[in-house]
């Protein structure tokens, strides 16, 4: 069975930084397309960033230039690092992965989610 576990989110001030983790675990093949997705109260999730197998990235439009996405293949494991977080950055933050299974099949895995709340 695979596993997403996160870590990292919390209270933060505007205009602070936050770093989010997000860990594979089980057997599988390999790892494809790792990434963030968000939903604050009220809304849809939506996509924040994005980072391939072969670290092709891509950012929502809300957080380029604030946010950074990365991935250690090594432990299994995808970053986001959040700076001059804004009120509007409030939300639970999801990860996502494409695991290939040992059968050679793509399957898409969610984390639990992790509260990012920005607030005086």
């Amino acid at each position: 069975q695979v596993q997403l576990v996160e870590s990292g989110g919390g209270l933060v001030q505007p205009g602070g930084s936050l770093t989010l983790s997000c860990a594979a675990s089980g057997i599988f093949f390999a790892i494809n397309a790792m990434g963030w997705y968000r939903q604050a109260p009220g809304k849809e999730r939506e996509l924040v960033a994005t980072i391939t197998s072969g670290s092709s990235i891509d950012y929502a439009d809300s957080v380029k230039g604030r946010f950074t996405i990365s991935r250690d293949n090594a432990k299994n494991t995808v970053y986001l690092q959040m700076n001059s977080l804004k009120p509007e950055d409030t939300a639970v933050y999801y990860c996502n992965a494409v695991i290939v299974t040992l059968s050679r099949v793509y399957r898409v895995y969610w984390g639990q989610g992790t509260q990012v709340t920005v607030s005086s």
